[in-house]
């Protein structure tokens, strides 16, 4: 479902993607551009939620040949990847976390 945002903030989303895209020729390059974004800019670990549960997101993933990126997470000194459109975000959310929203923007095709 999208989200309708002010013009302020999908101004700013629009400069995120473009900044994370510039170079790619494709799809994929995209998502490794917004990859790359997003595990150099958010601080890791943070906790979040997956089904309610609280976890501590320890880091992302991207599972290759797919528009997925998976958080890394702990819980109960078990490790899980959870498709981060998955993960209820938790305030304050960490630093970095405008490159999780141009991710989310992206695949909506903002």
């Amino acid at each position: 479902m999208t989200k309708q945002r002010p013009e302020s903030e999908r101004k700013r989303l629009r400069e995120l993607i473009e900044e994370a895209t510039v170079d790619a020729y494709d799809e994929a390059e995209e998502l490794t551009g917004l990859l790359t974004m997003i595990q150099d800019n958010v601080v890791c670990p943070f906790p979040a939620k997956v089904i309610g549960e609280e976890v501590k997101v320890t880091g992302f993933e991207w599972p290759g040949q797919s528009r997925s990126l998976f958080a890394v997470c702990r819980r109960n000194k078990k490790e899980y990847q959870v498709d981060l459109t998955s993960l209820e975000w938790m305030e304050p959310h960490p630093e970095g976390f405008e490159w999780v929203e141009a991710y989310l923007a992206w695949l909506e095709g903002f």
